[in-house]
C-alpha cells in the first residue's frame, strides 16, 4: 500500500495538487471573507496543517532517497549554489509549499487585521491579490493603507 502512495504521489502530481487547491483558499479569502467555510479553512491553521503534511512526506521521501541534505545549506554560499539547488525537483517543490504557506499566511493576516480595525474590504482586495502573487509587496502595500485608514503607525501589531 505504501508504494502505491509513493507511485501517486510525485513530485508533478504533488505541485498539481497543491498550485490547483491553494486557488479556492484565495478566492474564499478574497471574496468571501467573512462567510463561515473561510474563517474554518482559510483563516484557521487547518491549511497550514495540510501544508506541513505535505512538507514533512517530501522531506521523508528526500530522506529515502538518500539525498545528502547538508548539501542544502550550500544555497547560502552564493547564487549559483541556490540555482543548482532549485534544479532538482524535491527541492524547488519544498520551496514552492514555503512560498504558499507564508504567502496564504499572511492572506489571512490582512483579511483578519482588516476585519478587526473595521477597513472596508475593497481597500484590501488589491493587497491580497498582490500578496498571492507577492507576498511581500501585498503585505506592504496593505500596511500602507492601513495606516492612513486607521491613522496610526504600530510597527508590532
Amino acid at each position: 500500500m505504501i508504494d502505491q502512495i509513493y507511485t501517486f504521489f510525485t513530485i508533478d502530481m504533488i505541485y498539481i495538487w497543491l498550485t490547483l487547491g491553494i486557488l479556492p483558499l484565495w478566492i474564499l479569502l478574497i471574496f468571501f471573507p467573512q462567510i463561515k467555510i473561510s474563517k474554518i479553512f482559510v483563516t484557521s491553521i487547518f491549511p497550514l496543517i495540510i501544508l506541513a503534511a505535505v512538507n514533512s512526506y517530501l522531506i521523508y521521501t528526500i530522506y529515502r532517497n538518500e539525498i545528502n541534505y547538508l548539501d542544502a545549506f550550500n544555497l547560502y554560499l552564493n547564487f549559483d549554489e541556490l540555482l543548482i539547488l532549485f534544479s532538482d525537483k524535491n527541492f524547488a517543490i519544498l520551496f514552492w509549499i514555503h512560498f504558499l504557506a507564508i504567502n496564504l499566511f499572511c492572506g489571512s493576516w490582512i483579511v483578519r487585521d482588516y476585519q478587526k480595525i473595521n477597513m472596508p474590504k475593497f481597500l484590501a482586495f488589491f493587497p491580497l491579490i498582490l500578496t498571492y502573487f507577492t507576498g511581500p509587496i501585498g503585505l506592504s502595500i496593505y500596511w500602507l493603507l492601513r495606516i492612513f485608514y486607521s491613522k496610526k503607525i504600530d510597527m508590532y501589531d
